[in-house]
């Protein structure tokens, strides 16, 4: 089970959310919690400016940008979410 921070700018965010969005959000962060879902859940690794971050899908539109903060103890930490913008 991974341990998720929040970070300031990713809570900035989730808040403008629409609130179906922000359950439907809420959702999938507690199914990336289990590692399992990963695959599911379409986790994957970024290029360009965002390398050495990872990425995982909300919905079809929207998406969540992670990094690992202490991968042997399973700690990562949510960066952003939004549309496919975030990548930039």
């Amino acid at each position: 089970m991974l341990l998720v921070h929040l970070s300031p700018q990713f809570r900035r965010q989730f808040k403008k959310l629409p609130l179906a969005l922000q359950h439907e959000a809420f959702e999938r962060i507690e199914d990336f919690k289990n590692t399992m879902n990963h695959e599911w859940l379409h986790v994957h690794k970024l290029k360009g400016p965002l390398a050495g971050r990872r990425g995982f899908s909300v919905n079809y539109r929207y998406r969540i940008v992670f990094s690992y903060t202490d991968k042997s103890k399973g700690e990562v930490i949510l960066l952003a979410v939004g549309d496919h913008e975030v990548y930039r």
